[in-house]
């Protein structure tokens, strides 16, 4: 340190050594010890930092650079599917006919085209999240070309039978099978010559632009909707269907990953203390070293603890990435109002996160604020206190035990979608942050490890000397290195 601030309520001066000012501390002892904490400092005050508990029990990854890089992938055999942008009933190249605009009969053996496009990222199968405006959509430069249709696969196509749809229910679906494919001729489209399987009438397909449609996204200003509601808009693959001995098939490669980079962060905090008042026995607590000992630790696990909730990742500053605004740019975002919200509307919204066809986040750890906690053991309770029909009925909602987890206290509700493991946070008490649903498979504590050297947690003592006075300058340190790494962040939610 090149220059040392005064601490309040010790016995100590500081100056700077740049500005040639003197300085006069006591000795503090132990100069040339290193304490390396490890995961010991996660075991103070465990209910205080739950997150930072966890992570550093249970995700903790050593990297060997304070900037790493990780890769993401994404698979694409549940995401084959696309929505209809234009169509032709003669069957022409680039079909141009917007859907919703006439009645149609196709009849097994008429051969159609069909214009399609998806609402995610052909190239690392990026997805629009919930609650979001989005990222991928029909307009130009939205990279949404579908790649995976192949001549002799069957392909289902719902309809309606009222323009705009009936909300947003269909009345019934075609079948089609894939004659020829185009891709070259929109990079945001892929056009499709396919042959009439099953036919219906009062046909009008799914209009992609049709104002009175909730779906498909057609512009970057919409504002995603639950999966859902987009599900009877969408074109399926529903098998292949090939002669005897007509040979190899046609086939594609997706592109399932992305990149991205992380960054470690340093925390420090210091604590200042002389031999005088370290022999001194007091009332209470008779070793004031111990005392500020251990309070330093708690709050530099308090200040890491928020720094991986609230970070923001910057080269600049040097910081790491935090958990909320990780996903309040990547995952999945839900209201929740207490004072409105209801169990039904809830369950919703675990649908929509926990929609198994884009997560099976089993691992997944609900953080929320005490007022949620709160709310959650009065919505999840209310069966069992007021409502019991018999021994054997089961709530839908239901809270079904407490346990303790690597020292947190853990509650369990039970519902459709599985389990819901519960901790509180005190930490997003007073945002706008209610609850944090994070699958603990996919981030991790990234503590400094390298050439030898431990940079988790631990206590190094330092000495410098004035030349121009001889006086030892003297100070302890608590510093620490760590990061964070996130993946897949469909896995995540938040509710506000």
């Amino acid at each position: 340190m090149s220059e040392i601030l005064n601490v309040t309520g010790s016995d100590y001066t500081g100056g700077s050594i740049e500005r040639g000012e003197s300085s006069v501390q006591r000795d503090t002892g132990a100069l040339r010890r290193k304490y390396n904490f490890g995961d010991m400092i996660s075991e103070l005050a465990l209910a205080q930092d739950p997150f930072f508990r966890f992570v550093s029990m249970v995700g903790k990854k050593p990297t060997d650079d304070p900037q790493f890089k990780f890769t993401e992938k994404r698979s694409s055999y549940s995401k084959r599917y696309a929505y209809m942008a234009d169509y032709s009933s003669s069957a022409i190249s680039v079909p141009g006919t917007n859907p919703d605009h006439a009645d149609l009969t196709p009849a097994a053996g008429n051969v159609y085209s069909f214009s399609f496009f998806t609402d995610y990222s052909k190239n690392g199968n990026k997805q629009n999240v919930f609650g979001k405006t989005a990222d991928y959509y029909e307009g130009v430069g939205a990279d949404v070309q579908p790649q995976f249709f192949l001549p002799g696969q069957i392909i289902k196509v719902a309809y309606f039978n009222t323009t705009g749809g009936t909300n947003g229910t269909s009345n019934g679906y075609t079948l089609w099978k894939v004659n020829s494919v185009d891709l070259s001729t929109s990079a945001n489209h892929a056009n499709v010559n396919a042959t009439c399987v099953k036919g219906a009438t009062n046909v009008k397909f799914h209009d992609s632009t049709d104002a009175a449609s909730s779906a498909p996204l057609s512009a970057s200003s919409d504002t995603v909707d639950k999966t859902e509601a987009y599900e009877p808009y969408k074109c399926y693959v529903v098998g292949t269907a090939f002669g005897a001995g007509t040979g190899y098939p046609e086939t594609w490669q997706d592109q399932p990953y992305t990149t991205g980079h992380g960054m470690t962060q340093i925390f420090k905090t210091s604590a200042v203390m002389n031999n005088t008042d370290r022999a001194t026995v007091l009332k209470y607590e008779g070793n004031e070293w111990a005392r500020i000992w251990k309070e330093k630790l708690i709050e530099h696990k308090w200040d890491i603890e928020q720094a991986l909730l609230f970070g923001n990742q910057s080269e600049a500053y040097g910081t790491t990435e935090g958990a909320c605004n990780f996903i309040s740019t990547y995952g999945n975002a839900f209201s929740l109002n207490t004072a409105t919200k209801t169990q039904d509307s809830f369950l919703d919204d675990l649908s929509a996160m926990l929609d198994p066809r884009y997560n099976n986040a089993s691992s997944t750890v609900f953080f929320c604020s005490t007022a949620v906690y709160n709310w959650l053991h009065k919505l999840s309770g209310y069966f069992a206190n007021n409502v019991e029909i018999s021994p054997n009925f089961n709530a839908d909602f239901a809270m079904s035990g407490k346990k303790k987890v690597f020292g947190i206290d853990m509650t369990t509700i039970s519902t459709i979608y599985g389990d819901m493991n519960v901790a509180r946070n005190v930490h997003l008490d007073g945002t706008d942050i209610k609850m944090l649903g994070i699958n603990m498979k996919y981030c991790a504590y990234r503590p400094l490890v390298g050439n030898g050297l431990n940079r988790d947690t631990g206590i190094y003592v330092g000495v410098q000397t004035l030349e121009n006075s001889g006086v030892d300058r003297r100070v302890d340190q608590i510093l620490t290195e760590a990061g964070m790494e996130w993946c897949c962040p469909e896995t995540h939610a938040m509710w506000t």
